[in-house]
């Protein structure tokens, strides 16, 4: 069964008293097609669903009992159109966005209000992701762009860089480096060091500077994230290579930590914007990519 959706609304409109002239007029359709619809109908049905008394039509028991399921889904049907309009409408759309935890703080948050400033009907779902290889939040399509430090090489995905982030030897107030204005690797490596776990890709490539620079860590303590990593080192049971937080930068001073920059061109952590090569971004989420994109390009991200 093949169903017009158009004759339904006839078959709706009719029911609730509409002439057919009237119909005819509201939808565009002259009376005998808008009777030719409502006659396909009732063929479909296998039933006559409507009757004449005088000049209009009312409904046949069969009619009855159809009208209340013809009122609920023609109801669900424009529930769901409006749901997809809103959804391909770029000012009242839906983005969904996932970052890693550690730009929750500061890239997240302002490039997702310097977007709302120009497109405020605009919804945001977000979700935190992992800094690791199996980080696969594009693939599902349940998220339209991802910020990450995962550069996958494969060309289902594309991946747009925004900034170099420093990494930093984090250590203890109270640590002989901690006045330095910066500190080679090789100084610390008979130190105890407090890492991620290796699937992290931020430990990954601490591990590869410190190769670099002639030894091998030795690792003290692993953790799930770095407000943890930071809190063991504060606590002086090692040294860490992190980038500096930004959101505590304006009160460094007061700190217990202390993170001194690196004096290595590869001592940094390139954060990029990824999305899916395999599916077209809807109206709204494309915006905020090239919002993203274009504020990277323009250095205005937080520094």
């Amino acid at each position: 069964m093949d169903m017009d959706t158009e004759a339904l609304r006839w078959f709706q409109q009719v029911a609730d008293g509409v002439t057919v002239t009237e119909v005819g007029e509201l939808y565009w359709v002259t009376q005998s097609g808008v009777s030719r619809g409502l006659a396909r109908l009732e063929a479909e049905v296998g039933t006559p669903l409507l009757r004449r008394a005088g000049r209009t039509l009312r409904m046949t028991h069969a009619g009855a009992a159809l009208k209340r399921h013809v009122d609920a889904l023609l109801n669900d049907l424009d529930d769901g159109l409006a749901a997809v309009h809103q959804l391909i409408d770029p000012d009242t759309g839906s983005v969904a966005v996932a970052f890693q935890p550690s730009f929750g703080a500061w890239l997240v948050p302002d490039l997702v209000s310097s977007f709302r400033v120009e497109h405020p009907g605009v919804a945001f779902t977000l979700q935190q992701t992992r800094d690791d290889l199996s980080s696969g939040v594009l693939d599902g399509g349940r998220v339209d762009l991802e910020i990450t430090t995962l550069r996958r090489v494969d060309r289902t995905v594309r991946w747009q860089r925004l900034l170099a982030e420093p990494l930093c030897v984090a250590v203890p107030g109270s640590h002989r480096l901690a006045d330095r204005s910066e500190i080679s690797l090789s100084e610390v490596s008979g130190e105890p060091f407090v890492t991620l776990r290796p699937a992290f890709l931020l430990r990954q490539q601490g591990d590869q500077l410190c190769e670099m620079a002639g030894f091998r860590p030795r690792v003290a303590f692993e953790g799930d994230d770095l407000a943890t990593v930071r809190g063991v080192v504060a606590a002086g049971l090692g040294v860490a290579i992190l980038p500096a937080p930004h959101e505590a930068r304006a009160h460094a001073a007061g700190s217990p930590l202390r993170h001194v920059p690196i004096p290595d061109p590869l001592a940094v952590r390139e954060i990029g914007l990824a999305w899916s090569a395999e599916r077209r971004l809807l109206p709204a989420a494309e915006l905020f990519r090239q919002h993203v994109i274009a504020r990277a390009k323009q250095r205005q991200l937080p520094a």
